[in-house]
């Protein structure tokens, strides 16, 4: 199932930013339209007690239950980030948040099992299970003091029930 197709020129405007700026910090980021690309790009600072960046694709209503992976296609700069899930109702309860490492300007596929997926709130660990059948925004988050420039191109986020590797 695609999740997001950035071979659509029109796919980077369906994403917006929420950066730590809502916390005081001076972060900042957005997803680009690349060529047949997405681009999330920005600074993560860790002034004013910041230290985020992310994105996320409007509203989705997702029924992932017959699927076990999410497959990024993606070009990064070696750091890391997550991929960010939230369910229906919740724009700002629960993010399960799955981390994937980049080697930089190398075209690799992420893959994301559900079980990898753990709970947090506004960033902090909790309890909870990911209702699968309820997903409603996709998101990328770079954060863990990683200050400085980042560039993370990205070609499809899709959502299947192909084995791992």
């Amino acid at each position: 199932m695609q999740l997001a197709d950035f071979s659509d020129p029109a796919e980077a405007n369906r994403w917006h930013s929420i950066d730590d700026v809502v916390m005081g910090g001076q972060s900042h980021s957005a997803m680009l339209a690349g060529e047949r690309s997405g681009v999330f790009a920005g600074t993560v600072s860790l002034a004013r007690g910041g230290g985020f960046a992310s994105v996320r694709r409007s509203e989705q209503r997702l029924d992932l239950s017959s699927c076990s992976v999410i497959e990024i296609r993606l070009r990064g700069d070696g750091k890391r980030y997550k991929l960010n899930l939230r369910v229906a109702g919740e724009y700002d309860g629960l993010v399960y948040q799955a981390p994937f490492e980049t080697e930089a300007d190398t075209w690799q596929t992420a893959r994301l099992p559900f079980h990898a997926f753990t709970p947090r709130f506004r960033g902090r660990p909790v309890e909870g299970t990911l209702d699968r059948r309820r997903v409603s925004s996709v998101g990328l988050l770079i954060s863990d003091h990683q200050e400085g420039a980042f560039r993370l191109e990205l070609l499809s986020i899709i959502a299947t029930a192909a084995p791992l590797p």
